[in-house]
């Protein structure tokens, strides 16, 4: 009998664990989460999560809802990409907002023409659901926050 063929990589899925778990189960319910070092004179949010503090080192930190919204740093229109599932979506808006919270995050801009983009323009979070293949987070798949114009 012959070998099924591979299956393509999924690059545009990523790995949930003990740890980020929090994370997807979140933004499945349509919550974007921060995490929030509880050190005595920090306080500082960070995204993308991790496990200690990233300007003073401290690991006491903790899951915070964000308020979703966002000002637009930067973006850059891709038009091609050869990565499978990537290539799909093109043409497609990559950016990096300034989040209300302090901490800047890389993300994708949906419902907006390039020609309305504009550095400071105010974006509040939603979220696409990547479907069930991969790991999967609640719901059977991930659901991933992206922004759109507020």
């Amino acid at each position: 009998m012959p070998a099924a063929p591979p299956v393509a990589a999924r690059f545009d899925l990523p790995e949930s664990d003990a740890f980020t778990r929090p994370y997807w189960d979140a933004a499945a319910e349509g919550r974007l989460l921060l995490r929030r070092c509880r050190a005595e004179g920090c306080g500082a949010a960070h995204h993308y999560p991790r496990e200690f503090c990233p300007y003073c080192w401290s690991e006491n930190v903790g899951w915070e809802t964000s308020t979703g919204r966002a000002t637009l740093y930067t973006w850059s229109v891709v038009h091609r990409n050869d990565l499978p599932p990537f290539g799909d979506r093109a043409p497609y808006t990559a950016a990096v907002v300034d989040l209300a919270e302090g901490p800047r995050m890389m993300t994708e801009i949906t419902d907006c023409p390039e020609s309305e983009l504009r550095i400071g323009m105010p974006l509040v979070v939603h979220f696409r659901s990547a479907g069930a293949t991969g790991a999967a987070a609640a719901g059977g798949g991930f659901v991933f926050p992206v922004f759109r114009p507020a």
